[in-house]
Order: structure tokens, then C-alpha cells, then sequence
């Protein structure tokens, strides 16, 4: 009753969509403008609930009908999917490839937190028949089995799980390997086998049940999967107070007592965020749990959304609800496909991130300021440390820990959404397929028209254009580009579009996501892509200025720009050539295939591509003409050489970074101004060349000499390039 009473007074206080109109609520005033979208979600003590509260919005001619509340009757049920578990396994299966094991073949020793009849520990519990379950708890029993054999023991907790109920009394004593057993969170004492010890690694054989649950807790096994409720690891500087969790104040144990080797958080909170933070400093791998259990809520999102998509049809007279249902239904497969990528390609976002170590520190902190400035994080609400910590651990070889950079995701993933969404970037036909994508085959070819015209479009395009930039460019290069162009995220995200389309990057990026690699070749393959992608993306910018309109920049250089990719090997001088024969060595040691690495080291071939495109484009010169004569002016004078080294710093320095990737885009595009202005020149763009350094014969030995000078300096600094930069446009101005 109370949960109607508040069901009923949160839609008495909100929009309401009336024949495509937006409805304020009566006798309610209105100071934030229309905002109709309100879903619910069930949850603890409420998950049977869902059908109650859309009976209420259907009576109260709320618009979203029975997509308010997800998972009633005509909804996905979560835990018959196994989503939300099988979303936090991804997480668990990318820990565990970095460390060069296969969970689902390599056999691993777990504990963890619930019982087969739960949702997400049950389900996770069955997703390999690898697992050895040492030890669990749950708020009856305490489950000890010290050397499972996996295949029985699988099939055993399968059998429990498919019970109407059940506990860890039910599993079958004689299953349990020699010294195991399972014993009441009721008794005072409990007494361990040798083999039990053995198998926590304590050496004390009597527990009270709250100190045997922190022993497990303290196990030295290979994953900790939380699937049940409760707080169980803090950091050691924080005290129980500030956890709010008493319930389990007796048994909870500091991050740094840990043992296991990486943590499963199924479960919201099983570790604190500083808890988290300390486990990662001392070695142990974890996310965080809106990173790891995130697909419960992706699955609830993708029903809203069909069902407002369905809703269209159904209020049309082209669906009824019977077959609306059946859609439903025949559709669960394809939904679960659609939560699991996207919970795969964040955990590898994070891994990406996490692989710039100590010297991306600096970049993380500017970062961090940058989202601070705009009001897009909250440092310490987000347990963020400051400058001078990160400064120190830097200093001592770490960078930002996996919890750390996921907090960083979800802002800037937000930050650029929120950016795309404020713009006119939204309409342009180029993102469709983004927006149509995100929904099942038999929606897209149903249901076209609804898709398009969705309720939410413009919020749905936003979201997944900027998961797809954060998860493919990282953290770093958006909003540092953004800070050297002077453009918005949303400029950023458009030439990311544009750049996509135009070098089929798609396509490249699923073949290293899937290809058999060590994962640190992976790893290396899509960092390097992301910085090869950024310098394009910057050709890009000062190409168009900044466009919002990507499909009419794809149309314009689309064929310049294929024609000199295709033409690169025979473009290219043997000394660049020799270079990226270098990059595609660095790749081939790491274990990366070679055609996945000849195509990444093509980004890096193919650079000044777009801008030279641009360039055929507006003076009708051939795009191969002005690529040779742009390659013979780089190696005349040296420019090429002055731009693979800015290319190459990696400054700790936020300013110096913005400095020298200033400068390596500089010498890419006053070689591009230089031949824009000699294009009308009747004699050809390669004879203009020449004709002009014969006639500046004298300043261009000058300039070699600076550059000869420049090359035997070793290291390069960056104001050496500054300097160079000055003197080559004043060269090419004459």
C-alpha cells in the first residue's frame, strides 16, 4: 500500500505526453521546462512490483503505459536471462585474459557472497565449469568445499539453482570434498578441517561464524564473486561508521588484507570505492560495481525503449498486444547480445585507459579539472584523491587505479553526451544508424519508421555516439583535442563520425576486438589506433572548420580520401617507409597479427590524407599530385621528420602534450596552406614546388641546416620544435 500511495504521488508531480504534447501536472509549478521521461525501478523489496506500478501509470494515462516499470509480466525478466551476472562475468573474463588465463577453461578457486537460489550469484555461479567453489556465505549458511571436483560440483549447484527454493543446506553432503561441510551463521563456534585451513590459508581452526566469513573473505584464491547484499571490504583508513553497512560491521575486512587476485562485484557495494582503490594499489584487479553489474539497468533501458518504440505502433493500429508480446519474447536473445557488447567494450576502454600507467597520469589530472570546471564530477564526492597524490604515485611508477579511471568513463561519457545532445549534431542523417543499431533486427526491419521518430531519439543518439567515442579514442584524446582546436565535444564527436566513415574504422576495430592475440598486443593495437584516429581527427577539424554536419563531410572527401589511401606505398619515401616498417616490427614482437598490424600501421601512413582531400576537393587538382608534392616539400625541408617527433613525445606535462600536438599538426597543414596557395600555378603543383625552392634556394639551405642541427640534438625538446615551427612558416610564407 505504501508503495502505491508513492508511485501515484511521484506521477502526480510529472510530465505527462497528451497527443504528441507535453502535459504539466496539475496544480504543480513548473520552473525546470518539460520533462516527461520517468521510469521506475525495482529493486530490494520491490521486484515483484513492476506490474503494480505500470497498473497505476496505465490507469493514470501515463505515457510510457508499461514500459514505466521494466520487468512485469510483458517485460525481460532479469534473472531468467542471467544478465546482470552474465554482464559482471565480462568483467571477470577481461581480468583474468590480461593475466594470460581463460576462466571458461582454466581452472579457477572462487569464493564469494549468496546462494544458488539468488539471481546474480546463482548465474554466476554456472557461467563456467571451471570454477572450483571453495567457500560462500549467505545470511544462513557459511559453505566450505576445499578441493571441488568442478564438473560435479557444477552440476550440483545447477540443480539448486533450479529449485523453486533452496539454500546451502541443500547441496548434497557427499559432493563436498574431504574436510568441507556446511555449518549455520547461528553457531557460536565452528571447527575447520585441516583441509578447510588449508584452503582459507589461516592456521586458527576454531571461528566464531562473522570471523570465518572474514577469513574466506581473506582467502588467498584466484576471484571474490559478490552476488549478495552487503558491504565486505573497506580501505584501512576508513572507518565502519562511514560504510553504512552495521549489519556487517563484525565481519568486514581491510582491502590490503586481501588475497584474492581479482573481484567480481555482481552485487551493488560489496567493496567501498576507497576499498576498491587500495585492492588495486596493492595488485588485485576490480572495477567498480556500476562498471561490473551495469547490465541489469542496460537490459531495463533497451525495454523502455523498444516499448516506446512498440507504443508508436501499437497507437498507429500496426501492433496489437498479443503479437507486441510475442515480439517481445522472440527478441530476449538479441537484447542480452546488445547489454553484454556494450559491458565488453567498456571493460576494454578500461583496460586501454588503464595501460597508459604513470605517464598518463598527468593527462588523467588535467582531466579530472576539466570536468570539475564544467560541473561534470564532484572529486570527492567520487573518492578521487588530489593533485599531489596522483603527482607522488606517478613519481613512484603508477598511474590512476581501474576503480579511479572508471569514475573517469562515466563523466566524460556523460560530458560529451550531454554536448552532442545540446547540438545540431543530432540530426544529421549520418548518426542513424546509431540510433537504429541500438535496437533488435526485428525492430530495425519492422519498424523502421518508429525507430526514426522515436520518443527519445536525440537522447539515444547522444548516449551511444558517446560510449562509442570514449570506448574506441579513451579518455584522453577527446577532451584534449578539443582543448588544442578550440572546438566543442560536440565538434570532437562529429569529425569522430566523419573519421569513422571515411577509413572504415568499424570494421578494423572488431577484427582486433576478436582476432586471437596476446591481450597486450590487442591492447596496443587500439591504443595506437586511438592516437592515429585523434591526428586525423585534428586534420579533420581544421579542414572543416569545426563541421556539425558530418554526412555532408563524408560525401565531399569520401573519394579524395580513397584514392590516396589506396596510392600510399607508392607515395611514401623510403625514409618514412622505413619508419613505419619499424612500427609494424614494434607490433609483430608484441604477438599482434600481421594484417591486423599493416592495417593500424596504414592510420599512421595515411595521415594528412583528410586535409589533402579536402584540398583536391576545392582547388580540382588531383588528390595524387598534391599528395607527392606534399610528401617532396615534407622531405625537401624536413617537415617530416619535425612532425614524427612531435607525433612521438609523450610529455607528462599537460601543456607541453598540448604543445607538441600543436605543433604536429602545424607542420602537417602550413605544408597543406603552403600548396593551397600554389595550386592555381599553371605549371602543375610538383613544378610550383620546385620553382619556388630553386627561387628561395638560399633560406631553404638555411632552414635544412637548422633542421640538421635540430636531429643531432638529442633528446628534442619541445621549444626546439617551437622554434622550428616559427622558422619553417616563415619559410613558406615567401
Amino acid at each position: 500500500a505504501s508503495y502505491e500511495i508513492f508511485i501515484r504521488t511521484l506521477l502526480s508531480v510529472t510530465d505527462n505526453i497528451v497527443d504528441g504534447q507535453v502535459v504539466h501536472p496539475q496544480d504543480v509549478v513548473i520552473t525546470d521546462g518539460e520533462d516527461p521521461y520517468f521510469v521506475v525501478a525495482a529493486d530490494k523489496g520491490t521486484a515483484r512490483f513492476s506490474d503494480v506500478a505500470n497498473a497505476i501509470a496505465e490507469e493514470a494515462g501515463f505515457w510510457l503505459d508499461d514500459a514505466f516499470a521494466s520487468g512485469g509480466s510483458n517485460g525481460y525478466d532479469h534473472k531468467a536471462m542471467g544478465i546482470t551476472a552474465r554482464g559482471a562475468w565480462v568483467s571477470v573474463q577481461r581480468h583474468f585474459l590480461e593475466m594470460g588465463v581463460d576462466v571458461q577453461k582454466d581452472t579457477v578457486r572462487v569464493v564469494g557472497c549468496g546462494d544458488m537460489s539468488g539471481d546474480v550469484f546463482g548465474n554466476g555461479m554456472l557461467l563456467s565449469k571451471a570454477i572450483k567453489l571453495v567457500a560462500a556465505f549467505d545470511h544462513r549458511h557459511i559453505f566450505i568445499d576445499p578441493d571441488p571436483d568442478p564438473a560435479k560440483s557444477w552440476k550440483e549447484r545447477k540443480r539448486l539453482y533450479d529449485l523453486p527454493r533452496s539454500s546451502w543446506e541443500d547441496y548434497r553432503s557427499d559432493l563436498i570434498s574431504r574436510g568441507g561441510g556446511i555449518y549455520s551463521r547461528g553457531a557460536k563456534r565452528i571447527k575447520l578441517s585441516k583441509t578447510a585451513c588449508e584452503a582459507l590459508g589461516v592456521e586458527e581452526e576454531e571461528f566464531e561464524p562473522d570471523e570465518l566469513i572474514s577469513a574466506i573473505v581473506k582467502s588467498p584464491v584466484d576471484l571474490i564473486w559478490f552476488g549478495g547484499i552487503g558491504t565486505y571490504i573497506k580501505s584501512r583508513a576508513e572507518n565502519n561508521i562511514h560504510v553504512g553497512d552495521p549489519a556487517n560491521d563484525a565481519l568486514r575486512v581491510n582491502a590490503d588484507e586481501v588475497r584474492a587476485k581479482v573481484i567480481g562485484e555482481g552485487a551493488n557495494l560489496g567493496v567501498t570505492q576507497a576499498g576498491r582503490i587500495d585492492f588495486a594499489l596493492s595488485g588485485g584487479r576490480v572495477n567498480t560495481d556500476f562498471i561490473d553489474n551495469s547490465a541489469g539497468v542496460d537490459c531495463s533501458d533497451n525495454e523502455v525503449n523498444i516499448k516506446i518504440a512498440l507504443a508508436a505502433a501499437r497507437r498507429a493500429g500496426e501492433l496489437g498486444e498479443k503479437r507486441r508480446n510475442s515480439l517481445l519474447v522472440k527478441m530476449t536473445d538479441e537484447v542480452s547480445d546488445l547489454v553484454l557488447e556494450d559491458n565488453r567494450s567498456q571493460a576494454l576502454a578500461l583496460s586501454i585507459a588503464e595501460s597508459g600507467g604513470a605517464k598518463s597520469a598527468a593527462a588523467h589530472m588535467r582531466l579530472i579539472e576539466k570536468l570539475e570546471e564544467t560541473g561534470g564530477l564532484d572529486r570527492k564526492t567520487e573518492g578521487l584523491a588530489d593533485h599531489e597524490t596522483y603527482s607522488r604515485r606517478a613519481s613512484d611508477g603508477t598511474g590512476l587505479t581501474r576503480p579511479e579511471l572508471a569514475v573517469l568513463l562515466s563523466s566524460t561519457k556523460l560530458a560529451i553526451q550531454d554536448s552532442i545532445e545540446q547540438s545540431v549534431l543530432v540530426n544529421d542523417e549520418a548518426l542513424l544508424p546509431l540510433l537504429v543499431e541500438a535496437f533488435p533486427k526485428p525492430l530495425q526491419k519492422g519498424f523502421g519508421k518508429q525507430l526514426e521518430e522515436h520518443q527519445l531519439r536525440n537522447e539515444l543518439i547522444a548516449t551511444k555516439l558517446a560510449n562509442r567515442l570514449v570506448n574506441r579514442l579513451g579518455l584522453i584524446h577527446p577532451f584534449e583535442l578539443a582543448e588544442e582546436e578550440g572546438v566543442s565535444l560536440a565538434q570532437i564527436a562529429s569529425a569522430y563520425v566523419t573519421v569513422e566513415h571515411l577509413l572504415g574504422l568499424e570494421t578494423l576495430w572488431e577484427a582486433i576486438e576478436r582476432a586471437n592475440m596476446p591481450e597486450s598486443a590487442r591492447l596496443l593495437l587500439l591504443e595506437r589506433s586511438a592516437a592515429a584516429i585523434s591526428s586525423h581527427m585534428a586534420d579533420l577539424l581544421r579542414q572543416s572548420g569545426g563541421s556539425l554536419a558530418p554526412s555532408s563531410d563524408i560525401e565531399m572527401l569520401a573519394a579524395g580520401v580513397e584514392e590516396l589511401a589506396k596510392s600510399s606505398d607508392r607515395l611514401l619515401t623510403p625514409a618514412v617507409r622505413a619508419r613505419f616498417d619499424g612500427l609494424q616490427e614494434q607490433f609483430a614482437k608484441a604477438g599482434a597479427p600481421a594484417n591486423l598490424a599493416s592495417q593500424v600501421v596504414h592510420l599512421f601512413e595515411i595521415d594528412g590524407s583528410i586535409g589533402l582531400a579536402g584540398l583536391a576537393r576545392d582547388s580540382e587538382t588531383e588528390p595524387g599530385m598534391l599528395a607527392s608534392a606534399f610528401i617532396d616539400l615534407g622531405a625537401r625541408l624536413g617537415l617530416d621528420w619535425a612532425q614524427h617527433t612531435a607525433e612521438s613525445m609523450t610529455p607528462s606535462d599537460p601543456w607541453e602534450r598540448l604543445l607538441v600536438n600543436g605543433l604536429a599538426r602545424d607542420f602537417q597543414h602550413m605544408r597543406i596552406d603552403f600548396l593551397r596557395r600554389r595550386c592555381g600555378h599553371k605549371v602543375g603543383i610538383l613544378a610550383s614546388v620546385e620553382r619556388w625552392a630553386d627561387t628561395n634556394s638560399d633560406t631553404v639551405k638555411q632552414f635544412r641546416t637548422m633542421i640538421d642541427r635540430a636531429q643531432g640534438h638529442t633528446p628534442v625538446a619541445p621549444a626546439m620544435l617551437a622554434q622550428v615551427a616559427i622558422q619553417a612558416r616563415n619559410l613558406l610564407e615567401r
